[in-house]
């Protein structure tokens, strides 16, 4: 058994630290070093346990007699899981060691400096302000990366995020109040995410943060006296006196002299820079008409500016129709069809940013198929949410006239329905427009439109004739708020631990829930007063017990075969039946059996013939009983039953009991399960044709981890109810038959033969007629009063927007479609239900491929929830919003007073300061970033803020390149190179490449993470960070041949990579191309109909350039680097490079131009091979061949430097000397992973070479000395 030794002392960080490894390492595969979990011991190791004296707690025994390592960055990579952020050559691997050693050298010393003082652990050492000026110039790198990064190197929590937030849990607790946390925004967000997490929070529980309320620098008491000021303190004290007081005599002169005649003209007094979000474009542009784009570009980028006017423009030119370019929708095109239809959002609400997420992937992915030249159509619609528009409305209706609508009546109720939407329903479309959706608005739908409802009624009438469709009675998720059945995705589940007091709509006090109620059956004819113990949930439903139930192999109810029970409020028996349902385990292995008001309990009635007594009418409330039960509300006859049973005698006790509780989620009402005579889809045989078309691979559902749970739903699906009790909806066309005819029985409701449906009434009258042997006129007909569910028009979505039943133009272009994509939460509901409907009806797959994306959570990992604060509005992201505004939004929601100021306090967590103006463009390329397959996201709204300076970034860029081109340049007729293009023009060429073939090999597999990762590493750390810095010299320079070939190719850079970001970024990327000339006078008029980028356009891949080039950009980084380390901001120090052989030498040549313009430095020499270094030069390594000297001489103070070198060579030491032992385990060859082992082996060469580089570095400095 290992060892785990840690101080018990909650404030001793290094043991935090290893205590929340073990947790991960608990919670995920294993340790990362393979062994058990080990044993916590709050205390130092015995003496007579360790082989010498030990280090600092915490230390770890690996086994009796074995292993020791001590020190909390040892200890805590040891213990974290395999796999997550431990050794490895991943840029993630690496990401996560360069941030632990930030953490340990730079973090905890500043904290520690920042943080002891103030809870009086030692006196401090220097200034108080020093100590924190400290602490904040640690935290400034960490706040930028955390800009743009919800974790320091992953999408989870790794070992760095756990070194930096042990390293400043002390500043948290104690230094770091409001103000501060204000001041770093990012690292507070970062941090109270990362204690959040159940890892963390298992070992430091809530973690409260400081106040403010406490002294933040121990003062001295008053007993504490100041010791004696030295003679030369004492002078120079005086000294400043002399002076502040001949200062002072100065400014009383000037005061009293009268001014001078001619006085210098004064200083304009400094502007204040206004926010670039105000930046609006002003010009008139009449709605539809192209921008005027021939001005000055604003000096930086502005959402409002950038996003005005083209949407309309690019609307009304006709760019999203699939018409667009071409004769008609039917004319071939080898390009292919692709053909897309929205997942119709409800008509009562608005889009949130799960919505934004949908067609923020739908749209990019619309926009390259048309780039391509696809006659492409991404068709809109609005779905008529039949609940929640009927509760939207009801509730209008009864605050503003006192209304309800049975008072009203159907046909004027529909009427104010249909005028509710058309005030309201609009919002979506609106929001759908401001994201710059690429929708063809002409074949708008609305589920209730007339060509939609012609479907709807044929779908219906073909069904029910072919007998899929049919009548029966079977319990349904009842909501008796509502009066109608719901859809399993209209229930909640509430999970209780226990007793549980919940608000029921209908009952002024709350209702108790999550508790086991146990009774006795009395045994009958037993003259023992045997008893039999059952117990339940719903103990009201007792009223409707028809059996006892017991497993057929428990032996302490074999005597009670054949024997019955009594029932003490009513005047019947209930007979003890033998089933394998039961679980001899829970409780006394007995269970009451109420077929009409449970699920189980139902089809243990069916096998056993019991029959099912309905105890509840449609409004709750209880039937079929004796009195004082008759009547009474559900739970109020659940305390009514508890106390008669108690005062019979009958009671056996009451506990807790964690349980599920289903809620409506339209009235929050408790569903109750109800036999009612319904109408449903037969989906067994329908499911298999589904099921098979998957696995043929007739169908793609992608990720194809989904697949699993495709055939898992359709192996084991049930029929379908489709009747909903609401008057808003498709009214169900069927008709109770009622015949005049003395021969003929009257029928029942649940008997299918006295239903017939019809596209008309005459038809439905004739078919009646038929099927009975009567004339026409002595058939009745009443239309069923219910609705259909609206999955079912939603199911026939895909064809019936193309006019099926009809034939059309469009049916037999655009059906099947190409794509479906959704969320993966809708996979049953919709999807499912879209397949069985289209290969049923048209005989045909509805689509070819189904994408499914993620799920947006908040920041946090919670799920979005407007009782939490945390659902968003797409346009409050886009615009911004105050902190105030949100907090007024949720005024005008429907939460409860307590719910407001739960979500009021969400708010004031995540957006202390409101949401900042991010824009369309960076809203939607965040959310395309984050869509990783398979994963639910965990959206950081300053993630998105990110995004937006990357469109800055386009801007500034693109307003470079516009001044370096020139008024007068035009461009050459194609892309291809000239021939004379420098090296960094290969290389840029070669990287634009790469871009392309990423882009589309990224969309085609529907990899957005990866589009946009080459999109923004193209244009960022490629285009702006390297390929600008390179050409301002060559721009500005003599060589007039080599200025025009670098205009040439920043030419192409600028038209390919705004063509390629397009998809994503339609705004900016249209405002910024429309201000570049064209290559030929007859290219398209918007970027959005301009060809994307293909492979096979742009082939100049030069791995020769791109080696060169690396090597300038290793030796850049390491310039950067030291620079950084030695404080040399303004100074350009000289560089030489020390290379291994005359091939790196000849290739540092060829580069240090480049070097030089991206490093900022002075000279930059290859030294000789063998030739000495100048002294006083501090050094880096670029590449295992070629190592970079700068000189300090001079500059920096070499004691200083010695001791930090010093450090970092003692850390480089314990990381080789780790990675020997790692290598030198038993067993290592055969059971680590190849690549882990080349990566180790890597690891260990590159920290060899840096380690004698370090050390030769050392000697020079000792040298300075």
């Amino acid at each position: 058994m290992s060892i785990l030794y840690v101080s018990p002392h909650p404030d001793a960080f290094p043991s935090l630290r290893a205590l929340i490894a073990a947790r991960y390492g608990e919670a995920g595969e294993g340790p990362g070093w393979g062994g058990a979990h080990p044993r916590i011991c709050l205390q130092p190791p015995p003496a007579s346990r360790t082989p010498f004296p030990p280090p600092r707690l915490p230390a770890l025994e690996k086994g009796p007699g074995g292993l020791w390592v001590w020190g909390a960055t040892a200890v805590a990579q040891l213990l974290w899981p395999a796999g997550l952020g431990g050794p490895g050559g991943s840029r993630a691997a690496v990401l996560v060691q360069q941030w632990v050693s930030y953490a340990d050298t730079e973090l905890i010393p500043a904290a520690c400096g920042a943080t002891l003082p103030a809870v009086g652990l030692r006196g401090s050492v220097q200034d108080p302000q020093a100590a924190l000026g400290a602490l904040g110039r640690a935290l400034s790198p960490l706040e930028e990366w955390l800009r743009q990064h919800t974790y320091l190197a992953r999408e989870a929590p790794t070992l760095a995020d756990l070194a930096a937030v042990t390293a400043l849990l002390l500043p948290f607790r104690y230094v770091l109040d409001p103000c501060a946390r204000r001041t770093w925004g990012n690292v507070t967000r970062w941090f109270t995410t990362c204690v959040q997490q159940p890892e963390f929070r298992a070992v430091l529980g809530e973690v409260v943060l400081c106040s403010g309320a406490r002294l933040l620098f121990h003062q001295p008491g008053p007993e504490a006296t100041a010791p004696p000021k030295t003679p030369a303190q004492l002078k120079k004290e005086a000294k400043k006196r002399e002076k502040l007081e001949k200062f002072q005599q100065k400014q009383k002169i000037q005061q009293q002299q009268p001014p001078p005649r001619e006085q210098k003209k004064p200083k304009p007094e400094k502007r204040e820079k206004r926010d670039p979000g105000v930046v609006t474009y002003d010009l008139p542009t009449p709605p539809g008409e192209r921008k005027d784009v021939s001005g000055t570009m604003p000096d930086s980028y502005s959402p409002q500016y950038v996003e005005a006017a083209w949407y309309p423009w690019w609307e009304q030119q006709g760019f999203f129709k699939p018409e667009y370019g071409r004769s008609s929708v039917s004319a071939p095109n080898p390009r292919g069809v692709f053909m897309m239809c929205i997942p119709p959002p409800n008509v009562t609400g608005s889009l949130h940013l799960g919505h934004a997420l949908t067609n923020a992937i739908q749209d990019s992915l619309t926009r390259w198929h048309r780039m391509r030249g696809e006659t492409t159509l991404w068709n809109p619609g609005c779905d008529h949410a039949g609940i929640a528009t009927q509760v939207v409305v009801e509730k209008k209706l009864w605050r503003e006239q006192g209304l309800t609508r049975h008072q009203l009546g159907r046909e004027a109720f529909l009427r104010e329905v249909w005028k509710w939407k058309e005030e309201k329903g609009d919002r979506i479309y609106h929001q759908l427009r401001k994201l710059g959706s690429s929708l063809d608005w002409d074949r708008a739908c609305f589920t209730m439109d007339p060509k939609l409802s012609v479907a709807v009624t044929e779908a219906f009438v073909r069904l029910h004739e072919e007998g899929i469709i049919y009548r029966s009675t079977r319990l349904v998720n009842w909501s008796c708020t509502l009066n109608s059945a719901i859809s399993d995705i209209e229930v909640d589940k509430k999970e209780l631990t226990g007793r549980t007091l919940l608000s029921v709509p209908g009952y002024k006090e709350k209702v108790e829930f999550g508790v086991l109620i146990s009774f006795a059956y009395k045994v009958q004819g037993s003259e023992s007063g045997e008893e039999v113990v059952v117990a339940t949930t719903r103990i009201e439903t007792m009223l409707g017990d028809v059996a006892v139930a017991v497993h057929p192999d428990d032996p302490r109810y074999q005597h009670l075969k054949g024997r019955s029970v009594v029932h003490p409020f009513l005047p019947r028996s209930l007979p003890v039946v033998f089933d394998d349902f039961v679980d001899m385990e829970f409780g006394t292995g007995a269970v009451k059996i109420t077929p009409a008001h449970d699920q189980n309990d139902y089809e243990v009635g069916r096998r056993h013939g019991l029959e099912a007594i309905s105890i509840m009418d449609s409004r709750g409330a209880l039937v079929n009983v004796p009195p004082p039960f008759l009547g009474l509300p559900r739970f109020e006859a659940r305390k009514a039953v508890l106390a008669a049973l108690k005062e019979r005698g009958l009671f056996r006790g009451v506990q807790d009991n964690p349980m599920v509780v289903p809620l409506c989620n339209r009235s929050k009402d408790v569903v109750e399960p109800l036999l009612r005579p319904q109408w449903y889809v037969r989906c067994a045989e329908m499911a298999q044709a589904a099921s098979a078309a998957v696995t043929r691979g007739d169908l793609r559902i992608l990720p194809e981890a989904h697949q699993r749970t495709w055939h898992a739903w359709m192996d084991n699906i049930r029929d379908w109810c489709i009747s909903r009790q609401l008057w808003w909806g498709h009214r169900i066309p069927a008709y109770f038959v009622t015949v005049h005819d003395p021969a003929v029985p009257p029928g029942e409701d649940p008997d299918g033969r006295y239903w017939v449906s019809g596209r008309c009434e005459a038809e439905a009258r004739e078919k009646a007629a038929k099927e009975f042997g009567v004339s026409p006129d002595k058939i009745s007909l009443q239309q069923d009063e219910d609705v259909l569910d609206t999955w079912f028009s939603s199911g026939l979505f895909p064809f019936s927007i193309l006019g099926w039943p009809n034939q059309s133009e469009d049916l037999s272009v655009f059906y099947p479609g190409t794509l479906l994509e959704t969320g993966h939460d809708i996979l049953f509901f919709w999807v499912a239900r879209m397949v069985m409907l289209g290969l049923q009806l048209t005989g045909k797959l509805p689509f070819r491929e189904v994408y499914l994306h993620a799920i947006v959570r908040d920041a946090h990992g919670r799920k979005m929830s407007k009782s939490l604060g945390n659902v968003i509005d797409p346009l409050d992201v886009i615009h911004g919003v105050s902190l105030q505004g949100l907090h007024d939004q949720l005024l005008n929601s429907n939460l409860d007073p307590s719910e407001v100021e739960r979500a009021k306090e969400g708010q004031k967590a995540d957006f202390p300061a409101g949401i900042p103006e991010c824009g369309t463009d960076a809203l939607r390329f965040g959310l395309c970033a984050y869509t990783s397959q398979g994963r639910d996201i965990n959206l950081d709204v300053n993630r998105i803020l990110g995004y937006r300076h990357f469109c800055n970034k386009l801007w500034n860029a693109t307003k470079f390149a516009l001044r370096g081109l020139g008024k007068g340049f035009v461009p050459s007729a194609t892309s291809e190179p000239g021939g004379r293009e420098s090296l960094v023009d290969r290389w840029i060429r070669s990287r634009l490449t790469e871009a392309v073939r990423l882009s589309n090999q990224g969309f085609q597999a529907y990899d957005f993470p990866a589009v946009t990762t080459a999109q923004y590493s193209f244009w960022l750390y490629e285009l702006c960070d390297v390929y600008l810095e390179c050409l301002k010299p060559v721009l500005s320079g003599v060589d007039p041949g080599a200025a025009e070939c670098a205009r040439q190719t920043l030419y192409t850079c600028l038209d390919v990579g705004l063509r390629l970001l397009s998809p994503f970024m339609p705004f900016v990327t249209e405002e910024l191309f429309q201000r570049l000339p064209r290559r030929l006078p007859d290219a398209p008029p918007s970027l959005c109909v301009t060809p994307f980028p293909e492979p096979s356009e742009c082939s100049w891949k030069d791995p020769e350039a791109e080696a060169a080039l690396e090597l300038a950009l290793s030796i850049a980084r390491a310039v950067r680097s030291l620079r950084a380390d030695y404080n040399l901001v303004r100074t350009r120090p000289d560089c030489f490079l020390e290379v291994a052989d005359e091939a790196t030498g000849a290739l540092a040549s060829a580069v240090s131009g480049y070097v030089q313009a991206l490093a900022n430095a002075g000279v930059v020499a290859v030294l000789a091979l063998g030739a000495p270094v100048p002294q006083g030069c501090a050094v880096a390594l670029a590449s295992d061949r070629c190592s970079v000297h700068l000189q300090l001489q001079g500059l920096v103070d070499p004691a200083r430097e010695l001791g930090k070198l010093q450090a970092r060579c003692g850390e480089a030491q314990r990381q080789a000397q780790r990675l020997r032992e790692r290598r030198a385990t038993l067993g290592y060859p055969a059971k680590v992973p190849l690549k882990v082992q080349e990566a180790d082996a890597a690891k260990l060469q590159q920290t060899e070479a840096e380690l004698r580089k370090m050390e030769e570095a050392i000697a020079l400095f000792q040298r300075m000395l």
